[in-house]
């Protein structure tokens, strides 16, 4: 789950992190008051969307020679005028794709003195089993592009969960960022903070670009971005009160009251398979026969009937979706409360696009004869291969 910067920002000061003032605005007309509240004289209005790029976007609707989603003001009718033409528009990044994201939601605050621009993430380092800081002294910008012209100039320093953010931890990053005098002294408590914030909420990324190196020598959050563990909210009611459904594809949402792996994609044949790896493989033979996934679809290993329609009735709901493949090794989950499952969604929600079934595995004949005989128009395949053929074939005509 990802939440605004805003939102971040907050987290980060309930932890004693060093962010600027700001409020958040839900329409243009709270502007004026929201920057009347700041010290100024230098303001700046930022979209809240759950995309990065966001300076360097455009608004569909005020061509290509306006102002991004980031913006200066340099009094309060700027600022104003800024929130008047951003509030309700579609803004383009590289990371929302052309169709964009609705701006619904402002956050202006008060301006800073920067001296430098400094990059600083936590994550999972996988390859080592422990949260690790990236860090890197070229901050404010597009860090897989630094990763791949300049890589040397990324840093990972890795944290051991039972000593926690050391001396030596911050000294390491403190000297990776070129730091000194007073910014390295606020370093001292602003990394294990970070680490502190990162591991009490469950994060997955907490991503801070730019951290900067203000005139006066201080360290402050200039930007926050955090994703944290899906499976980890039902500890934090506090967290889970901060999910912006409007920023969500609706589809998500409703996989996600069921508990279903399913993520929106832009192609045209729906999938729904059981099991990740098995749903990763039917995407790319889809994609070796020339069309493209509209979603992955994983229902799980232990999935029943009802979950099963309801991972049906998400895909048929998706106006991109031309055909639909089912592709399910029965294990734990077998064979024929699967077909019982698509026969059951079929009849409530109809079929308009062609079905290609490929089932194997425990009752793998009692699913085919459920489907064989309920009288809908749904194509059996023999295997993977088989499938992927027919359904790109009835698709083409």
């Amino acid at each position: 789950m990802n939440i605004h910067e805003y939102q971040a920002k907050a987290l980060l000061k309930s932890f004693g992190a060093p962010v600027a003032e700001g409020v958040a605005i839900f329409s243009a007309d709270e502007a004026e008051a929201a920057a009347k509240s700041l010290p100024g004289p230098l303001y700046v209005v930022k979209s809240q969307i759950h995309a990065g790029g966001r300076g360097k976007g455009k608004f569909k609707e005020l061509g290509p020679d306006a102002k991004g989603g980031v913006r200066l003001a340099f009094s309060i009718e700027e600022a104003k005028a800024h929130a008047k033409e951003m509030f309700g528009n579609t803004l383009v990044t590289a990371q929302t794709g052309e169709a964009g994201k609705q701006v619904n939601r402002l956050y202006i605050e008060d301006g800073a003195d920067i001296a430098r621009e400094l990059y600083c993430s936590l994550l999972v380092d996988r390859s080592v089993g422990r949260v690790a800081f990236v860090v890197s002294t070229e901050g404010g910008m597009d860090i897989e592009a630094v990763a791949h012209d300049t890589p040397e100039k990324i840093h990972t320093i890795a944290i051991d969960p039972e000593a926690g953010v050391t001396a030596a931890d911050v000294a390491a990053i403190s000297k990776a960022l070129e730091l000194s005098g007073t910014a390295a002294e606020d370093a001292k408590s602003l990394f294990p903070l970070l680490y502190k914030a990162f591991n009490e909420k469950d994060m997955a990324l907490l991503e801070v670009n730019p951290l900067i190196v203000m005139k006066n020598d201080h360290l402050r959050v200039l930007d926050a971005k955090m994703s944290f563990d899906g499976n980890a909210l039902f500890r934090h009611d506090d967290v889970r009160a901060l999910r912006d459904e409007t920023e969500e594809d609706a589809k998500e949402i409703e996989a996600s009251k069921w508990d279903l792996a399913y993520v929106a994609l832009d192609g045209n044949i729906g999938c729904m398979v059981n099991g990740a790896g098995l749903a990763m493989a039917t995407m790319d033979i889809i994609k070796l026969y020339g069309k493209e996934p509209a979603n992955f679809c994983d229902v799980g290993g232990g999935a029943g009937k009802e979950k099963v329609a309801a991972a049906f009735k998400i895909i048929t709901a998706d106006p991109k979706v031309e055909g639909i493949l089912v592709n399910i090794f029965g294990g734990i989950m077998k064979c024929d409360v699967i077909a019982e499952g698509v026969v059951a969604a079929v009849q409530e929600v109809g079929l308009k696009v062609p079905l290609v079934v490929r089932l194997e595995g425990t009752n793998v004949e009692l699913g085919k004869k459920i489907l064989n005989e309920s009288g809908l128009a749904i194509t059996a395949a023999d295997d993977l291969d088989d499938a992927a053929k027919k359904i790109v074939a009835a698709i083409n005509g």
